[in-house]
Formats: structure tokens, sequence, C-alpha cells
């Protein structure tokens, strides 16, 4: 969209200015040990656009968020002629004066987490209790901030750390924030049969109010496990790109860029695990999305 003013290029999003607002545009393109890989997972963006709005109007009672509209009919005059790129993956929002840390919550310990508290007893300085395995539900949710890496891995930090950036008051308003989302998120989850294990959320200031910014609780923002599969002390059966990165350590790849193509199976595995997510936390399938795109495109 060449006529467009480019704000901001991710590995997976593209946001452009229009007028006074955002468009964000989530793409089909993944990235794994942070290099974005080549093959294209058919309808990846469009769950990521359509998981947003549905926890955006599943939340709305707990926090405002930046969405404007997700209906193409209602963006601007100039952007009709790129409908065909914006139907079911895009959005307009809101402009905001985003907090500078994404704000994670975790209910069971993966990941970095399960990585610190091998080592520390901890994961970003909140002391768990001894004999803890791999996977294990922690006795409640925890906070644990992270600094918001342009390029690479987020850095995990203390809450100690963000109130000295941010300040006390919000600080504690960020982190209650965050445990009540995903406190209320994971358990309508679970009756569905998936478990949240951990997801980061993004905030950010819009006339004095602290409201809901960026994806929220998609499989590229959190981590999403079966829960019928549960096994605690060992890695979850997952509906992330968990699957992509145990196919790329079967490689010879040394994680740089460029990254491997994914063999059609792979990539197919992977479309599947999103839609499959979707399908189960919003009760409706791709198809769906497809008519309501053939209906707003006639």
């Amino acid at each position: 969209m060449p006529d467009l003013k480019l704000f901001r290029r991710g590995k997976v999003r593209d946001v452009y200015e229009v007028e006074d607002h955002l468009l964000i545009i989530a793409t089909d393109r993944l990235s794994a040990f942070d290099v974005v890989l080549p093959t294209a997972i058919a309808y990846k963006g469009a769950v990521l656009t359509n998981l947003s709005l549905f926890w955006f109007d599943f939340l709305k009672d707990t926090i405002s968020n930046h969405l404007i509209t997700a209906d193409v009919n209602a963006y601007p005059t100039l952007l009709q002629k790129y409908r065909d790129q914006l139907e079911i993956r895009s959005m307009m929002v809101t402009r905001a004066e985003v907090f500078p840390f994404e704000c994670v919550a975790r209910g069971y310990l993966e990941g970095s987490g399960w990585k610190d508290y091998q080592s520390t007893g901890e994961v970003c300085g909140v002391k768990l209790p001894s004999g803890l395995r791999q996977a294990d539900r922690l006795p409640e949710p925890i906070f644990t901030p992270a600094t918001k890496a342009e390029a690479g891995h987020d850095i995990n930090i203390t809450e100690r750390e963000m109130a000295d950036s941010l300040g006390e008051e919000t600080a504690r308003r960020l982190k209650e924030l965050t445990l009540a989302i995903y406190s209320r998120a994971a358990q309508y989850a679970e009756e569905r049969g998936i478990i949240i294990a951990d997801t980061k959320f993004e905030f950010g200031l819009k006339d004095g109010k602290i409201i809901l910014v960026d994806e929220a609780l998609t499989p590229d923002s959190s981590r999403f496990w079966q829960r019928e599969h549960y096994t605690p002390g060992r890695a979850q059966i997952s509906f992330d790109k968990q699957y992509v990165r145990e196919y790329l350590e079967t490689l010879r790849w040394n994680k740089q860029p460029p990254g491997p193509q994914l063999p059609e199976e792979v990539a197919m595995k992977t479309s599947e695990k999103y839609t499959e997510a979707y399908r189960l936390l919003a009760g409706k399938g791709i198809q769906e999305m497809e008519s309501n795109r053939a209906i707003m495109t006639s």
C-alpha cells in the first residue's frame, strides 16, 4: 500500500498512519527464534485479528481498548481500494501513549519462567515453592513484567524495576489489570478446552485512562495448551507456534536469517492449530469469517 504512511513494521504486523488513527494489519508471517520465516501460515493473520476482537468484546466490562472498527466498509475512502488485503485481518485503532513494558501474567511454570525457576527458585523476583515441575500450575497467577525489545527477546524484569520507571501507582494498576484480565480469560478458556499457561498484554494511556492496546490473548501472545492432554512434568501439546519451533530444532540451522522454508505439512498443521484455537474460544470457524468477508465485500 505505497500511498500510505508506514508507522511500524513488526515481525507479524504492519501498522500504518491513517488520518489521526492507526491501521493495524496482521499478516500471515510467522517468526521463530526471532527470525521471520519465508513460509506464510494460512489464516494466521485472520485468527490474530478476530481472536483479539473477540477478547476486546469479552473484556469490555473489565477494561477499555483501542479498537475503533474492524469493518472495512467504515474505513476512510482512501483504504477502500485495498479492501481485499484488509478484510478479516485488520483493525482501525486509536492512538495511545503506550507503556514501554510487556505486562505478563503466568499461571503455569514454562518458558523463560521455568528456566529462571530452575536456576534461582524465582521468576522475575517472585519466590515460588520448591519442588515445582515443568508446566506445573502455580499456587496463584503471578505478574512478571518485561521490557519491550525492538529486536530479539523481551527481557524479564522485576515489579520493583517497573515501578521505578513508571511510578508506584501506575505499576500497581497495570499489575491489577493484568492479573484480572488473565484470571477471567483463563477461566473462560479452560471451560472450552484450552489452558492459558501465560500471556502478555500491552497497555497505553488515552485521555488519562489506561486502555488495552495491540493484540489480546492470541496464540502469538499467549501459551495455549490442550486441557484434555495436560500432564505436568513435560512440555505440553500447544496451539501456538511451538510446533514449528520443534520442527526447526530438528534442522541444522543456526537460527540466523534467512530462515528455512517450512514443509507444506508443517505449515498446514500450524494453520490448523491457530484456527482450532479460534474455533474453541470464539465458537466460530474460518468459514464463518470468510462468509462475513463475502457479505461485507458484496
